[in-house]
């Protein structure tokens, strides 16, 4: 019975314990100082954020269960074939009696390093701009790096599939921004098809509707192929990864993947509303529960035709590894070296995330706060002697929704001289939470609106009192939408055009689009530890008399209440 050598003890217990303090690091950090975002789910924990998701109905992510076994599934069966395949040779010696995997060893830390370092400073980053999806990717790419710490190339290489399809188990923040141009085309071909077949058929956003009320169908986010593509993605790419060794098969096997979810809806949505037409609204239903897992088998059958093919006729050779590669598994060594770095790092970013939690609030808000601190200041009930507010309460919905500290202020102004001149006007304020508000397109097609087409314009910020009045003729831009609301009447279906104007309003600056507001945002909360409270302002009228009298009654009420609450 041989004993282990003296001088292979030392880096034996490093072997062991150096990954160790690495996972114990970073599980500190991720679990105390994970999550920034704490306006949905309050919890600083990131583990707790993504896991809490996978149980939440609202979230779409109940399938991140499924993914996380099957990612741990394929990183145990990687090992498997890494081990019937691979020799192992974790101690060779060279002529000179010293162990000769060492120089190559060596090497094998500084990927390791770079993946915990790099993912450590990604978090940073995540944590600062309240992006918590950030610092998921961020965590997987450090326990990577754990991992390659541990085992070598062995363990990276064989973690490296099962961590990237854990991506799909993160929950989709923004579905409704992926899913809602999926959504309006297979709503458009879903029209197409019914009219096409002599069906009547009434469009309105993402609706389908009967004239004569026979049928009245929401295409919604779940419905929208949007779950479906997520899920059946990776279906499709785990498909690939088993069947396949070569990147290029994987990929012919996966690009069928988006085309045929988007057939697979329009079918859904062709085959409910002929069922409703033909048989009853009652077998639309029907048609809406079968179709679901019709969708399903569209999809799966022509994934795995498609891998069926490649294999005919592109068949792989087997490529048998060589003797070099077949060595280069072993344990690192300088581990010791690269956990002392880890934890010093960890450690280090710890403090300042502390620091950057306990800072004074350095953001500022563009409108004017009423007396609560928490909402805009409430918006005039008279403007002059030609427009009258009226209150227009925020829903119910959108107070379960929205954060509990988002602020509202909105009115729907009437002309006294002629009551079908009106202008809905709403500032919705941010709170803590940066997701607090959003872009207006994904509210409207809900609601039933048509987006025509959009526009950039500049609205004049109107001569006030006071600190304002330096303000006058300056110009702010803005997003103008042109929408449209097809309501059948007696004489047959009546378009209703409409423009819907929106603007976001930082501490100081106005910005377009929402993807301005985001960049801007980020930026400030990265860079400078500032995190502004945005204000997102919509106008809403009537455009029959066409969009430069309805831009007009926009400027009109905007001279009234410009001044009143947002800040210059």
């Amino acid at each position: 019975m041989e004993s282990t050598p003296a001088s292979q003890q030392p880096h034996t217990i490093r072997v062991v314990w150096s990954p160790l303090a690495c996972v114990l690091a970073g599980a500190a950090v991720f679990q105390f100082f994970g999550n920034a975002t704490r306006g949905y789910i309050d919890t600083a924990s990131v583990f707790w954020w993504w896991v809490r998701q996978w149980f939440d109905p609202r979230a779409d992510s109940e399938h991140g269960i499924l993914i996380l076994a099957l990612s741990g599934w394929l990183f145990w069966r990687n090992l498997r074939r890494a081990e019937s395949v691979e020799p192992r040779a974790e101690s060779q010696t060279s002529a000179d009696g010293a162990p000769g995997s060492q120089r190559v060893a060596l090497s094998c830390s500084w990927p390791a390093l770079a993946a915990m370092v790099g993912g450590l400073a990604l978090h940073a980053v995540g944590f600062a701009g309240q992006q918590t999806r950030v610092s998921i990717f961020a965590l997987l790419l450090f326990v990577w790096g754990v991992l390659r710490l541990a085992g070598g190339r062995r363990w990276s290489g064989a973690v490296a599939f099962p961590l990237f399809f854990l991506v799909f188990a993160i929950p989709l923040g923004g579905i409704d921004e992926i899913g809602l141009p999926l959504r309006l085309r297979v709503v458009e071909a879903g029209e197409w098809l019914a009219r096409a077949a002599g069906i009547a058929v009434v469009r309105n956003g993402t609706q389908l509707l009967g004239p004569d009320g026979r049928f009245n169908y929401d295409v919604a986010a779940p419905c929208s192929g949007v779950n479906s593509l997520v899920a059946l993605t990776a279906l499709s790419l785990l498909i690939g990864y088993l069947n396949f060794n070569g990147w290029m098969r994987r990929a012919l096997v996966l690009s069928p993947c988006l085309p045929l979810v988007y057939l697979g809806n329009v079918a859904r949505i062709t085959a409910i509303v002929f069922a409703a037409q033909w048989f009853g609204p009652k077998w639309g239903d029907v048609a809406h529960t079968v179709m679901g897992y019709g969708v399903f088998m569209i999809v799966l059958g022509g994934v795995l035709a498609t891998a069926e093919v490649v294999r005919r006729w592109w068949p792989e050779v087997p490529v048998a590894k060589s003797a070099e590669s077949r060595a280069k598994h072993s344990a690192p060594s300088g581990a010791g070296l690269t956990a002392a770095v880890v934890v010093c790092l960890a450690g280090a970013e710890m403090v300042g995330l502390r620091a950057l939690q306990q800072l004074p609030p350095r953001g500022g808000v563009g409108v004017v706060l009423a007396a609560d601190g928490k909402n805009p200041v409430e918006l005039p009930a008279f403007l002059g002697t030609e427009w009258i507010g009226r209150r227009a309460e925020v829903t119910a919905v959108e107070r379960d929704i929205l954060p509990a500290d988002t602020g509202f202020a909105r009115k729907n102004y009437v002309a006294v001289a002629d009551p079908s001149q009106q202008v809905f006007l709403s500032v919705v304020l941010s709170g803590r939470d940066r997701s607090s508000i959003h872009r207006p397109e994904l509210c409207l097609v809900g609601q039933g609106w048509s987006i025509a087409g959009s526009m950039q314009y500049a609205f004049t910020f109107p001569a006030g009192l006071g600190a304002t009045a330096s303000a006058g003729g300056r110009s702010f831009p803005v997003t103008v939408l042109r929408v449209r609301r097809e309501v059948p009447t007696a004489r047959g279906v009546k378009v209703v055009p409409q423009l819907v104007a929106y603007w976001f309003v930082g501490g100081d600056t106005v910005v377009a689009t929402h993807l301005q507001r985001l960049g801007r945002d980020a930026w400030n909360r990265v860079a400078h530890a500032r995190a502004d409270r945005w204000a997102y302002v919509l106008m809403q009228t009537d455009a029959t008399a066409g969009e430069a009298a309805a831009l007009a009654k926009m400027q009109a009420v905007l001279n009234e209440t410009l001044p009143g609450f947002q800040l210059p």
